[in-house]
């Protein structure tokens, strides 16, 4: 029987048993529990940033982020195309309207240059997204906020660990946001969180998260919030994975240059970028995208890979296209064609942390004998 290699498979092998059991022990399990701020603490020292809100999953990271900026309803919030759902989903919860900007062919995020022609009398804030290794270019970002008055948005959540010309990203925006999803640098299972230097954002964040308990009379609230909080158990398992951060990217480096190495020859590949003028890519996922030549899609690709038991993942669908947003009347008759053929020929191989280099090996064999057309069907 032959074993499949996961899209995804997390490394728990520091601390997060012993945390976990001292959670247990103790009977702290609740969010009321040491580790969750103590996981904060320690995220807003490793990224350089004053305040740290944990939350219950990188969408209400979003959420909070989004609403701490308390804009106007109907004010613009530019982002990418292409990126989670999530993203244009918080924004639009919210009252405000996602605008949105096409992906640069060759990094897959967002293209700087084409923000500035989107930024109207509306536009409140800029939402970044770093995708899939590489960091958005932030110094065009940053001057385009500061030359417009405009809040900065930063999703870090793909980019833990990361960095921009040495800052860490999550760093540079006015409010940054993270995931702890299993198939992320640091997972908790399910977790995120909110991160920013100033103190008014964070306690908005953190009251929000809790439900706007009032301090002086609990159960009597004069705000809506949410319960987004991050349990101990959760925290316990952050804080292991952080204490082992740098081992983690030396792993997804590994992964992505050996992958690279093992897939160069093929002429039908996009390969991601080992690095740029301003970041080396840091592999959250190893990408691949089907050039033009290849006479079938990324859906095809996945299909034929998991006859051959191996895990894959399409890329992101754009925001434009996404059914639920049509038929709220968004984005008509916009096009983005570099986020659509990303979405269209864009998949990615298995990438976890606790992939071994015998297990590259089979998946780069795999798709060089279905490029070589002995799969054809």
């Amino acid at each position: 029987m032959i074993k499949p290699v996961p899209v995804n498979e997390p490394l728990l092998n520091g601390n997060e048993i012993n945390y976990l059991m001292e959670c247990i022990k103790s009977g702290w399990v609740s969010s009321e529990g040491p580790f969750v701020k103590q996981f904060e603490q320690g995220m807003a020292d490793y990224v350089g940033r004053k305040y740290a809100v944990a939350v219950c999953n990188g969408t209400a990271a979003l959420e909070l982020a989004v609403a701490a900026l308390n804009l106007e309803q109907g004010s613009e919030i530019i982002l990418p195309a292409f990126t989670i759902i999530s993203c244009a989903a918080a924004i639009i919860r919210r009252g405000c309207i996602p605008v949105l900007v096409d992906s640069d062919p060759v990094t897959w995020n967002l293209d700087v240059g084409q923000i500035e022609k989107k930024i109207t009398s509306k536009t409140k804030a800029i939402m970044v997204v770093h995708i899939y290794g590489l960091p958005v270019e932030m110094d065009p970002v940053l001057r385009l906020a500061e030359k417009y008055g405009l809040k900065v948005i930063e999703d870090a959540s793909e980019a833990i660990g990361q960095t921009y010309k040495g800052k860490f990203c999550g760093s540079m925006g006015d409010i940054s946001t993270f995931s702890f999803y299993p198939n992320k640098h640091i997972t908790t299972g399910e977790g995120g969180m909110v991160l920013t230097d100033s103190e008014e954002l964070a306690q908005c964040c953190a009251s929000m998260r809790n439900l706007c308990f009032n301090p002086k009379n609990r159960f009597s609230h004069e705000e809506l919030g949410y319960n987004f909080r991050m349990t101990n158990l959760q925290a316990a398992v952050g804080l292991a994975q952080l204490e082992r951060i740098d081992d983690i990217i030396q792993r997804k480096r590994t992964t992505g240059k050996h992958y690279t190495a093992l897939l160069s020859d093929i002429s039908g590949f996009q390969l991601p970028l080992e690095f740029n003028n301003y970041a080396d890519n840091i592999y959250w996922i190893y990408g691949i995208v089907l050039k033009d030549e290849v006479p079938f899609d990324a859906n095809e690709m996945i299909r034929r890979l998991e006859q051959k038991h191996i895990g894959t993942r399409p890329f992101f669908w754009p925001m434009h296209e996404q059914p639920i947003f049509r038929q709220k009347g968004l984005f008509s008759k916009e096009f983005y064609p570099v986020a659509e053929r990303l979405a269209r020929r864009g998949f990615y191989i298995p990438s976890g942390l606790a992939l071994t280099a015998e297990q590259r090996v089979l998946v780069a064999d795999a798709l060089k004998t279905i490029m070589g057309g002995k799969d054809v069907q």
